[in-house]
């Protein structure tokens, strides 16, 4: 079992992952934006982080950049609808898997399951 943080300004979006994550045995923690996400993640530290890209307030760009300075060991799963370019500008800052919108659940499960193994 893995913690996970789940960040993304859609509820919905949020809601599918920590449910199914949730099935498959993972505690799941969720944040509507980059600054709340950043702020649970100091308190408490996750093994893996998903994150969409465009969000509020800070965006996944910026999670990716602060994450990876500060806890380098964390997972980062990026997902997003922007397209191929947002995607390889997330892998070469520090992702470690990237997702295109729409995904299936179980990639993301194998994402996850990949990062905590």
């Amino acid at each position: 079992m893995a913690r996970i943080l789940a960040i993304d300004d859609d509820a919905v979006t949020r809601a599918t992952i920590r449910t199914f994550l949730e099935w498959k045995g993972h505690e799941v923690m969720e944040a509507p934006d980059g600054e709340a996400g950043l702020k649970l993640q100091h308190e408490c530290p996750p093994d893996v982080i998903i994150t969409d890209l465009a969000m509020p307030k800070l965006d996944g760009i910026g999670i990716i950049v602060r994450v990876r300075r500060e806890h380098p060991t964390i997972g980062i799963v990026v997902i997003s609808g922007k397209g191929s370019y947002y995607l390889s500008k997330a892998r070469l800052l520090g992702a470690d898997k990237t997702l295109s919108k729409p995904f299936r659940l179980q990639e993301l499960l194998e994402a996850v399951e990949e990062l905590i193994s």
